[in-house]
């Protein structure tokens, strides 16, 4: 493998590396918000703090789901240039870190969203946060 190649491609791991460590600060700042809010909720019995922490539960889960793509875009440019097929050359610059030709092959951001390993984390602290809003809605009447 020529050493262009090699360095190329240790570009394109730091991006993908930097991807998911973003993803897993998401999901922890996820948790870590939306007990917070949780916990003012049930200090004060105030329903507006559990709405409150439908935003960031949210807010945090779109971005999770744009960092899964380009995560993956990045995958599909790698391996792109790991195979490396004929057709890699013409769509690949040296040294480029452009995924716009991968576009098609990668779920869009709104499927990712309802990927599992997504959906799974973010799908449930949303449940858990709509379920505790009806319940001090329901407690306080």
């Amino acid at each position: 493998m020529p050493e262009i190649l090699t360095k190329h491609l240790e570009f394109i791991q730091a991006a993908i590396s930097r991807m998911a460590s973003n993803s897993f600060l998401l999901k922890g700042w996820t948790v870590t918000l939306t007990a917070g809010l949780f916990a003012l909720a049930a200090k004060d019995a105030k329903p507006a703090f559990a709405v409150i922490a439908l935003l960031p539960a949210l807010a945090f889960w779109g971005l999770d789901a744009y960092y899964l793509r380009c995560e993956r875009l990045f995958r599909a440019l790698y391996d792109e240039l790991r195979i490396g097929s004929s057709s890699a050359a013409t769509i690949v610059e040296p040294f480029s870190l452009s995924t716009k030709a991968f576009e098609a092959r990668v779920p869009s951001w709104f499927r990712t969203l309802w990927s599992r390993s997504i959906i799974a984390l973010h799908g449930a602290v949303v449940c858990v946060v709509l379920s505790a809003i009806t319940l001090l809605f329901v407690l306080n009447k």
